[in-house]
C-alpha cells in the first residue's frame, strides 16, 4: 500500500511538473503576442494618449500576475504535498517534502511496531498464558514494558502530529511562495555599503565609518 500511494505521489508530481512546463510556455507566447499586437495597434495612433498606453502595460501586467495563482498552489499542495511547489518551479522543495515524508513514515513505523510488540508481551504476561512470549524481552520486567509501551506510543503521536505540521507547512510554502512568483526584482534595486570618513564634532577628529546608499 505504502509503495502504491509512493508512485502515485512521484506520478502525481511528474505531471504537474510537465503541465506546468506546457501551461508556462504557451501562456508566455500569449503575453509576447498581446505585446506585439498592442504596439502595432498603438503606433499608428499618434494622437493617441499617453494614457492609452499605460492601460495596455496595466492589463499586460495584470494578466500576466493572474497567470500564476496562489489560491492554485494551495489547492494543489492540499491534494498532493509537492504539487504546489512543482506548480511554483521549486523543484528543489519537493525532494525536502519527500524526505521529509519518508522520515516521518519510518518513524511512524517503527514506533507503531515496538508499541504493539511491548504491549502484547505486557498482555500476555498479565494473562497468565503459558507460551507465545519474546524471548527478546524476557530481561525486561512488567514495569520496563509499561514503559516502553509509553514511550514508542508517544513518539507515535508525534509522528503523527509532525506528519499534520509538515502537510500544514506545505501549503503555506506553497501559497506564499506563488504570491512572490511574479515578484519583479529589477536591477535597479541595489545597495552599497562602503568606508567613509566621518567627522566627529565633539572630538573635532576625522574617523573611518561605513556608509551606506540605497538605490530604489
Amino acid at each position: 500500500m505504502q509503495k502504491i500511494l509512493l508512485r502515485a505521489w512521484c506520478l502525481g508530481v511528474l505531471f504537474l511538473m510537465l503541465h506546468t512546463n506546457i501551461v508556462s510556455q504557451s501562456d508566455s507566447s500569449e503575453i509576447r503576442m498581446k505585446n506585439k499586437l498592442g504596439k502595432l495597434q498603438s503606433s499608428p495612433d499618434k494622437t493617441a494618449k499617453p494614457n492609452s498606453e499605460a492601460k495596455v502595460l496595466k492589463t499586460d501586467t495584470a494578466s500576466s500576475k493572474a497567470l500564476h495563482s496562489p489560491r492554485k498552489a494551495g489547492i494543489y499542495s492540499a491534494i498532493l504535498p509537492g504539487l504546489g511547489q512543482a506548480y511554483n518551479r521549486k523543484y528543489w522543495k519537493i525532494g525536502v517534502i519527500g524526505v521529509g515524508t519518508a522520515a516521518l513514515v519510518y518513524s511512524y513505523q517503527f514506533s507503531l511496531r515496538n508499541y504493539r510488540l511491548h504491549k502484547n508481551e505486557l498482555i500476555l504476561r498479565q494473562s497468565d498464558a503459558i507460551s507465545g512470549f519474546n524471548e527478546d524481552l524476557a530481561l525486561y520486567s512488567d514495569g520496563d514494558l509499561n514503559e516502553l509501551q509509553d514511550f514508542y506510543r508517544r513518539n507515535r503521536d508525534l509522528t503523527i502530529i509532525g506528519f499534520a505540521l509538515l502537510y500544514t507547512l506545505n501549503i503555506i510554502d506553497a501559497t506564499v511562495d506563488a504570491h512572490f512568483f511574479d515578484f519583479n526584482m529589477s536591477d535597479d534595486l541595489s545597495i552599497n555599503i562602503r568606508p567613509e570618513p566621518v567627522f566627529n564634532a565633539l572630538s573635532a577628529r576625522t574617523s573611518l565609518g561605513l556608509g551606506i546608499n540605497l538605490r530604489f
